[in-house]
């Protein structure tokens, strides 16, 4: 399948070299990248490599894999602090994040483009130690030449959708000598590996390791942690937190809030909006729904209906104390925020049905019954109403959201386990 695979390559490089031409000297995103991915600078680029010490070269395709990878790299740079590690991505996009993120690698590296000749020099050029491959990008020609050269690979992350999941068994002749190039594939769930598996995966190749992005997307520590005698909160006043809510979003609340206070009139509703430089905006169109509203820093008042917070980093360590927590940008579609921040906290979490920047962790929580996902407004006001009516409901499903989040905990340090034992 490889000879074919390169055949259909070099056929199409043939017939379609003017388009091809046309299309990397008339894009920039093509004219400034496909230089480096077919070679240009390599060898000026590897004598930066120190000698000496193991290569581990992790990539990642996109935005989404890149941002999967930040926390295992920094994992991977503490636990193998001798190792020289080398980071590429296929996109510009992909690239550009990386970069942003401040990995702690000792260089950025192109990622080849998958033609035979290229690859094989980048390969032999490099001569990593171990390849380590975030979730997806399989490329034939890449994946021969490091299992030609005797060098270990791993795939980190992976999952099969059941779209993904027809094509390889469509194309398994295709595939399957891509999967065993790698030592081993470790897999977010059982059911890949079980995909995997029926594909003709031997089973002592997988691995379940969870999901890279639950420990990537844990509440940092160090969040500074308020008790309700700081904030001017009686202790037995009901709390509803708003997180990291958006433009439009905030008027949904208060509406729901207001059909809320006439069931519980002692209820206070924290908002906390995205953008803390909204929060004036915020207070003011509060009021004018004829809401008592003031901001966190001129402090709260007894007869507060909402309060708005205008700090920064607070907002994780308060998910602790609220009896309900909704996560914003799920309303509005802005993709939502992080579900595991008042999880984490054993806080019953709810959020509307634009969670796509998390739609892994919030398919998985949703299956293990510890969130609620509403179509809108009048969901919503039923699901926080339900908890409120009956708060050791509220607290068993915080606890669910607590085990949810502890049962996933320490993924990376189960790839450094994995990437130990690869290395020796």
């Amino acid at each position: 399948m490889l000879a074919v695979y390169n055949l259909i390559q070099l056929l199409g490089l043939v017939l379609l070299w003017p388009l091809l031409l046309l299309l990397v000297v008339c894009k920039a995103k093509y004219r400034l990248r496909i230089p480096a991915r077919l070679g240009c600078g390599l060898s000026k680029l590897a004598k930066k490599i120190p000698a000496g010490r193991p290569r581990i070269w992790i990539h990642a395709l996109s935005v989404g894999e890149v941002s999967s990878a930040v926390t295992l790299v920094q994992a991977i740079r503490e636990h193998f602090p001798h190792a020289v590690l080398l980071f590429s991505a296929s996109t510009a996009s992909g690239e550009k994040f990386a970069s942003s993120k401040g990995l702690p690698v000792d260089l950025f590296i192109p990622f080849p483009l998958d033609v035979y000749p290229v690859v094989r020099r980048f390969v032999k050029t490099l001569r990593p130690d171990l390849f380590i491959l975030v979730e997806t990008d399989f490329w034939p020609n890449f994946l021969h030449q490091l299992a030609a050269e005797n060098i270990s690979a791993l795939l980190v992350n992976g999952r099969i959708s059941q779209e993904s999941y027809r094509k390889y068994s469509f194309f398994q002749a295709f595939f399957l000598p891509m999967f065993h190039s790698f030592s081993f594939l470790a897999m977010q769930r059982q059911e890949d590996v079980e995909k995997m598996v029926s594909l003709g995966v031997a089973a002592e190749r997988l691995k379940n390791l969870g999901n890279l992005k639950f420990d990537a997307m844990l509440p940092k520590t160090g969040a500074r942690l308020l008790g309700r005698q700081e904030l001017g909160i009686a202790a037995a006043r009901p709390l509803l937190i708003a997180g990291s809510t958006h433009d439009g979003e905030e008027e949904m609340l208060c509406r729901v809030y207001q059909e809320l206070a006439g069931q519980f009139p002692s209820l206070l509703l924290i908002l906390a909006p995205r953008n803390i430089e909204r929060a004036t905006a915020v207070v003011k169109m509060v009021r004018h729904m004829g809401l008592a509203a003031s901001t966190r820093s001129a402090g709260s008042r007894a007869d507060d209906q909402v309060m708005v917070l205008d700090t920064m980093g607070e907002l994780a360590g308060l998910y602790r104390l609220a009896d309900v927590a909704f996560i914003g940008g799920s309303l509005v579609p802005r993709g939502g925020h992080n579900p595991l921040e008042p999880a984490v906290s054993g806080t019953p979490v709810l959020f509307g049905r634009h969670m796509e920047d998390f739609a892994d962790v919030v398919e998985d929580m949703l299956a293990a019954g510890c969130a609620i996902q509403v179509g809108g407004e009048q969901e919503l006001l039923q699901g926080i109403s339900a908890y409120l009516q009956d708060p050791e409901h509220g607290k068993e499903k915080g606890e669910a959201a607590r085990r949810f989040v502890e049962a996933r905990q320490g993924v990376n340090m189960r790839h450094i386990d994995l990437i130990r034992q690869v290395l020796s």
